[in-house]
């Protein structure tokens, strides 16, 4: 079953977008989500994450780094351009790789993520990792 494209809305009003082209990944991701209370939208590209922040407001994009067309590190740096154009409020992006050497982190950091998280994923890593941003989310709309 493809994922991709599904819509849902988090109950608890903090937007999520789920960048991953493995089939598998993401329902194992989505599974994650779902188990922390959290729903997310699903892409399968940069390019379809670029589509997507077009038309609605995220707070956090957790961003696979090796897809097709356009990888991780590539729709960042776009995101993050395309936010200085427009004076907008970055988007907390996190990567999401296989990946898990010093060097990768740099890449991951240069290219303007916020954070890193190493597959397969830990559930108490992500759950404080979306906390984390969904509190600085709240702290800005105080």
């Amino acid at each position: 079953m493809d994922t991709s494209g599904i819509i849902n809305q988090s109950s608890s009003g903090f937007n999520i977008l789920l960048a991953e082209d493995n089939p598998v990944n993401q329902k194992v991701a989505m599974r994650v989500l779902n188990h922390l209370g959290y729903q997310a939208d699903v892409v399968s590209n940069g390019q379809e994450v670029i589509k997507a922040i077009a038309s609605k407001s995220y707070d956090l994009i957790l961003m696979d780094i090796q897809m097709p067309e356009m990888d991780g590190l590539e729709a960042t740096q776009y995101i993050r351009d395309l936010e200085k154009a427009s004076q907008q409020l970055p988007i907390a992006i996190v990567a999401i790789t296989a990946n898990a050497t010093h060097d990768d982190q740099y890449v991951c950091r240069k290219a303007g993520m916020n954070d890193y998280i190493s597959k397969p994923i830990q559930i108490e890593k992500l759950k404080k990792i979306i906390q984390q941003y969904e509190s600085l989310k709240n702290l800005k709309s105080t």
